[in-house]
């Protein structure tokens, strides 16, 4: 069945994400084979259960085998991706996460509140001083990229390097992000992975709590990183750390600013803030896909998928699925259960989700407490992306509390 909209082109996500087709398809074609330029194509994943069989399922549906994006890589690329924890399929995937753990242990992560709320009412004593701001790069960029700059251990002055990268990799589809196009693109991936490849060989040998000196003295099988292996594995966990929960906080915003009575309920309560975050990533996930690839040939939702062809999972849509949420294009704050797939699930489900959980209740706890009102100021921007789920520019005006 052919789609009313091309569904791979990114230009077509810079109006929104296309709700209206893509619940048409969860009724009329659920998996949905979607044409790429060139005469081949991939099969789009729309509803809740779906999804979740496939992410349950990795022996069928490989991350290794490809890696998790639409594109065609080349073997230098795939090289470097097979030391992501995304990029790993099992055994292997467990036994790296197994190495991160500790750092994301409850307990570990609710030692990091602290400094997490120091951090953010400085970037909201900031903004009040500016008053105007896009409060994507102004506001809502800033949080993330201190955070996982120090789980990383990566010094305060180089966090602004690292903040470029990643925002040129998750712009790469945005000629107003990453005019120089697709070759600019992995150059930011070589150039951070050269970075953490020199942080790696600083931490060798040394005890430290951040996560390279965690990752560069563990051993895995008997064997520890290279330094280049860890300079593909720092890639994927700066920009997951950084640019996901930038969209997460700055989407939010924009989703409370057109929700005048849900932003009144956490002003009144701020109690209700995580659910409210809950809700946020279900809303506007901040990703739109994660891609599989078909180990063997396949039935998911009535289409034959053959061994070798590409199965993207949208999230997006299936965040939507009226199966599985009660009116699913409201938003409710006090939405329960909600279980929205924007953290994945299964062995891929996000190792940094409580993380990201808390810096979004921080930051939305001190943004109400620091202003007392806050206006649209023009009219948001999005990127231009079939993967990330984004805005690039949200004009606000702040009225300091």
């Amino acid at each position: 069945m052919a789609a009313v909209l091309d569904l791979y082109d990114p230009e077509t996500y810079v109006a929104g994400t296309p709700l209206a087709e893509f619940a048409r398809l969860r009724r009329e074609d659920p998996v949905h084979w979607q044409p790429t330029p060139g005469g081949d194509g991939y099969w789009m994943v729309l509803r809740h259960a779906d999804v979740v069989r496939v992410s349950r399922d990795p022996e069928t549906w490989s991350s290794a085998r490809g890696f998790v994006v639409i594109e065609p890589l080349t073997e230098a690329q795939l090289g470097m991706m097979r030391f992501t924890l995304l990029g790993m399929d099992p055994p292997e995937h467990a036994k790296y996460r197994r190495m991160l753990l500790h750092s994301f242990t409850p307990r570990m992560i609710a030692a990091l509140e602290p400094r997490i709320r120091a951090i953010a009412r400085g970037i909201m004593a900031r903004a009040a001083e500016r008053r105007d701001v896009d409060f994507v790069e102004d506001v809502a960029a800033d949080l993330p990229v201190q955070v996982i700059g120090e789980l990383l251990g990566v010094p305060p002055e180089d966090r602004p390097k690292l903040r470029a990268w990643a925002a040129q990799l998750t712009g790469a589809q945005d000629p107003e992000l990453n005019p120089g196009g697709d070759a600019a693109a992995p150059e930011a991936s070589i150039e951070m992975a050269m970075y953490a490849m020199g942080l790696a060989a600083s931490r060798r040998g040394k005890t430290g709590a951040d996560l390279t000196s965690v990752a560069v003295n563990a051993e895995v099988d008997g064997r520890a990183m290279t330094d280049a292996e860890y300079g593909s594995f720092f890639v994927q966990l700066a920009t997951a750390g950084n640019d996901t929960t930038r969209n997460l906080l700055s989407s939010g915003l924009r989703i409370l600013l057109e929700q005048p009575h849900a932003l009144a309920l956490l002003r009144g309560d701020p109690a209700r803030i995580p659910s409210a975050i809950e809700e946020m990533l279900r809303f506007e996930g901040p990703l739109h896909y994660f891609r599989r690839t078909a180990t063997r040939d396949a039935e998911l939702g009535g289409a034959r998928i053959r061994e070798g062809q590409r199965v993207a999972l949208v999230y997006t849509s299936a965040n939507r699925d009226e199966a599985v949420f009660t009116e699913p294009d409201r938003f409710d704050v006090a939405r329960d259960p909600n279980p929205h797939l924007s953290f994945g699930i299964g062995e891929h489900f996000c190792l940094g989700a409580a993380l990201a959980r808390l810096e979004g209740r921080v930051f939305f706890e001190e943004l109400l407490a620091a202003f007392a009102r806050i206006e649209p100021a023009g009219e948001p921007r999005r990127l231009r992306s079939n993967l990330n789920n984004a805005l690039k520019s949200l004009p606000v005006r702040l009225h300091a509390a």
